[in-house]
């Protein structure tokens, strides 16, 4: 049985008797999500584990794995390892990518901060945060839900997943949470975050990022998931090794999520934005799906065309994209779900303002001063241009 002793937890056994501080555990230290000031489980370790999984709503997979074969003390020792990893991490905002890694990462223990307003913020706070996940439906009430950041403090990380448009807004919120070894991460859509946030932020605490995951608000206070990949590439402006990217590398790793590492955060920014650029143009000009794409000849030689076009600016900009990247980003859009559409389609059918600026009006902006010509993202940007700023 477990149950409050004068060391803390005590495990009794017909064999040993093992005692271990709740301080040194975890189970008493600031953090809400461990807090409690009695415990009482008639039952063996695996009872703590479904009491701990109730009581903080925790994912708690990796300790059940401890549980089923263990005494208190390797359950003690789960915790300290899991305590001496445990990072404070904030979303700046909360949407979808930023919702997505909100609630994995908080389903690990780790503290994070949800930065969010309206009604969004309300149902976060008063319900908890959701993701409905390829994996099920999985939900976390985090360490902070606010859209005061000052009301967080210093952190070790800060996930940016805003709209292109509200980046300098967001970057100028983020300044009471950033410490002299705080990560600002970047996960917008377009090529051009990591160099905004840099003008406005130390460029110290800047590093560059790019998400791959198709994610939406379905509702406040919901996540919603469309198809199974995730994929969150990040690194220091220079791609250089640091061991705050290896942290969050891991805590993202650990969550169930993959953050490969890379030697070019640049190449593979680029990478997604020739990706990006066509599926974001054609299903929102076109009002389409990937599926309609793959399967129409004409949508097919659209949205070759714009990888194209975008490939070759990267390669005039000195990216190290592949030889192959147009045929590779051909088939790769051809395994995407053929439900999905990107969110700039999202964002236009429900007559919010659309962030094409950073995507098709880069492409062009970037042509020009490559000395290029970018005819059919000019086109594109022109079909969408009177919804550029929303239409209720």
């Amino acid at each position: 049985m477990v149950h409050p002793g004068s060391h803390g937890l005590v495990y009794d056994s017909e064999t040993a008797i093992h005692s271990c501080s709740l301080d040194q555990v975890g189970l008493n230290v600031t953090h809400n999500r461990f807090r409690c000031k009695a415990l009482e489980i008639h039952s063996d370790c695996r009872g703590l584990v479904i009491w701990l999984n109730v009581k903080f709503h925790l994912d708690l997979n990796p300790l059940r794995r401890v549980a089923r074969k263990t005494s208190i003390r390797s359950l003690a020792n789960w915790f300290i390892k899991h305590k001496a990893t445990n990072m404070k991490i904030a979303t700046m905002a909360t949407g979808g990518i930023g919702g997505y890694l909100a609630v994995r990462l908080a389903n690990t223990g780790h503290q994070v901060a949800t930065i969010a307003r309206g009604e969004h913020l309300e149902a976060i706070q008063k319900n908890g945060l959701s993701l409905d996940a390829y994996d099920g439906l999985h939900c976390v009430r985090p360490w902070i839900a606010t859209s005061n950041p000052a009301e967080v403090g210093p952190v070790d990380a800060i996930i940016v997943g805003v709209k292109g448009g509200a980046l300098e807004t967001a970057a100028r919120s983020c300044v009471p949470m950033i410490g002299d070894n705080t990560v600002v991460v970047p996960f917008l859509n377009g090529v051009e975050a990591s160099d905004k946030l840099a003008q406005i932020l130390a460029e110290k605490n800047v590093a560059n990022g790019v998400a791959q995951i198709s994610t939406t608000i379905s509702a406040p206070g919901h996540i919603k998931q469309t198809g199974a990949f995730n994929r969150f590439i990040f690194a220091e402006r220079d791609s250089r090794p640091s061991q705050r990217i290896d942290a969050l590398r891991d805590a993202i790793n650990e969550a169930g999520s993959s953050a490969p590492p890379t030697d070019d955060i640049v190449r593979d920014l680029w990478s997604k934005f020739v990706l990006f650029s066509a599926v974001s143009g054609v299903t929102a000009a076109g009002r389409c799906t990937i599926g309609d794409i793959v399967g129409n000849e004409h949508l097919t030689g659209l949205f070759q065309a714009i990888i194209s076009e975008t490939a070759t600016l990267g390669r005039t900009r000195g990216v190290s994209l592949s030889d192959s990247i147009e045929a590779d980003i051909w088939s790769a859009a051809k395994s995407l779900p053929a439900n999905m559409r990107a969110s700039t389609a999202i964002d236009l059918d429900n007559g919010r303002p659309l962030e094409i600026d950073w995507i098709t009006g880069a492409v062009n902006r970037l042509s020009e001063e490559s000395g290029l010509q970018s005819p059919v993202n000019k086109t594109i940007y022109a079909l969408l241009s009177p919804y550029r700023n929303g239409r209720q």
